[in-house]
């Protein structure tokens, strides 16, 4: 059975953008709905104890902890001591914002007559200098020549980034490469090789929902933490660093959804599975909205950047420094073409695919002829607007939904390459050959 999709509307500019909206003519969800973990400068009360606590392993328990389905205490034991000292500590001081004095209004005092002559000296600097900000977050070792691995989001605007890796020593990075598009980031340190203990990727594709998984990072500063949960779902997304024209973000595909606890601090650390590998890279928690000031903390949903995304993006980052991804250039209002759309561009009930909402100008899609809605209906009491061109297929690839379009898009097409489209117009198949171009910056 279809998906009902008229209680959520989605707005979406192809590529990597969503923007999720409650069922019309409700207001828009706040940005903080979906929060990228902000890490926060930590108190100064907080310890960051980065000696770790010696484990005695009782051999025969080794031996047998997993046994099946089996797991054991030990088996966590084990997968901490063998990853912990992999996860680094990231302290950024990043550039703040400047303090412009323009944008308040001075308000007389009313007990003092004298108030409204005040004037400030024609020498006043009104614009004060941007105060440096303290931040930190997660990363993990990806290779013997010192790329580490993080988000995007942990570095972005960096000025100074220091790792502190689990035996407490430290050393100076750089970045290598960022991408606001998957919000991954590579930074490279200039270490002895011995010191570093690569991580082993995993395959993001084999994960099913109820697996369980564990991650290890800094939340609140509080270095070499465990957390442990199972996979929650597949298939989310999750707005990206990067916008479209317009001001749209694009979208991540493929996110995993985990209640393992993941909290500020946390963002750029392994999620991993139970034979030690890195299936994703912990970037943000739902939030119901916070008090003003207040820091987002973990209420059991996380979202994690899958590794297969991890294995497609880093290596452009450490040989390029950037990454282009292919743009069809569509906006789409509904994840998919649910009954109640399908009925009222008069297809079959059971007809799949995606329906164009808007085709965005001078975008491959509109160079193709592609063709958004401008019939509108009421479906259900609310205003839904009809009659674009249906995706159906895209390669023979059979599209159900958006999640199936914007997943292919990115994982298995590239800038440049003409994709074939099998799509429905007017109530007839057609099909259509776009060029695919590289997303705009």
């Amino acid at each position: 059975m279809k998906r009902t999709t008229l209680s959520l509307t989605l707005l979406a500019l192809f590529g990597l953008l969503l923007v999720a909206c409650g069922g019309a003519p409700a207001a828009p969800v706040a940005d903080t709905d979906t929060a990228v973990i902000n890490e926060t400068g930590t108190d100064d009360g907080i310890v960051n104890t980065a000696a770790q606590t010696n484990v005695v392993v009782d051999e025969a328990a080794q031996d047998t902890a997993v046994a099946g389905d089996i797991v054991t205490t030990q088996t966590y034991i084990n997968l901490y001591n063998q990853l912990n000292r992999s996860v680094v500590n990231i302290q950024v001081v990043a550039e703040g914002s400047a303090f412009n004095l323009d944008q308040f209004e001075i308000i007389p005092n009313p007990n003092d007559p004298d108030d409204d002559e005040l004037e400030l000296p024609d020498d006043f600097h009104q614009e004060l200098e941007a105060i440096p900000q303290q931040s930190q977050g997660s990363g993990f070792v990806y290779d013997k020549a010192g790329h580490i691995i993080t988000n995007n989001h942990v570095v972005a605007d960096a000025i100074n980034i220091t790792v502190i890796f689990s035996d407490d020593t430290e050393a100076e990075a750089e970045i290598v490469g960022a991408d606001p598009g998957s919000d991954l980031a590579v930074i490279k340190v200039d270490v002895d090789p011995d010191r570093l203990f690569p991580v082993t990727i995993g395959n993001s594709d084999d994960l099913q929902v109820g697996q369980l998984v564990a991650a290890i990072g800094n939340p609140f500063g509080l270095s070499g933490s465990m957390s442990t949960g199972i996979i929650s779902g597949l298939g989310r997304l999750l707005p990206g660093g990067a916008a479209a024209p317009g001001g749209q973000r694009f979208n991540i595909p493929d996110i995993i959804q985990t209640d393992t606890a993941i909290n500020p601090g946390n963002s750029g650390g392994p999620l991993l599975n139970l034979s030690g590998e890195v299936i994703g890279v912990n970037t943000a928690i739902q939030t119901n909205g916070t008090a003003f000031g207040a820091t987002p903390s973990f209420g059991g949903i996380s979202y994690v950047v899958p590794s297969n995304i991890v294995t497609q993006v880093v290596p452009q980052l450490i040989e390029n420094g950037e990454i282009a991804y292919p743009w069809l250039g569509i906006s789409v209002a509904y994840p998919t073409l649910d009954d109640d759309l399908a009925r009222a561009m008069n297809l079959p009930i059971e007809q799949n695919g995606v329906l164009i909402s808007q085709v965005i100008e001078g975008s491959p899609a509109d160079e193709a002829g592609l063709r958004g809605s401008e019939e509108q209906t009421t479906i259900n009491g609310f205003n839904a607007f009809i009659g674009g061109d249906v995706i159906t297929k895209m390669n023979d690839e059979v599209i159900n939904d958006f999640d199936d379009l914007l997943t292919y898009i990115v994982r298995r097409t590239s800038v440049g390459q003409t994709v074939t489209l099998e799509i429905i117009r007017d109530g007839e198949p057609l099909t259509v050959e776009v060029t695919l171009e590289a997303r705009p910056e």
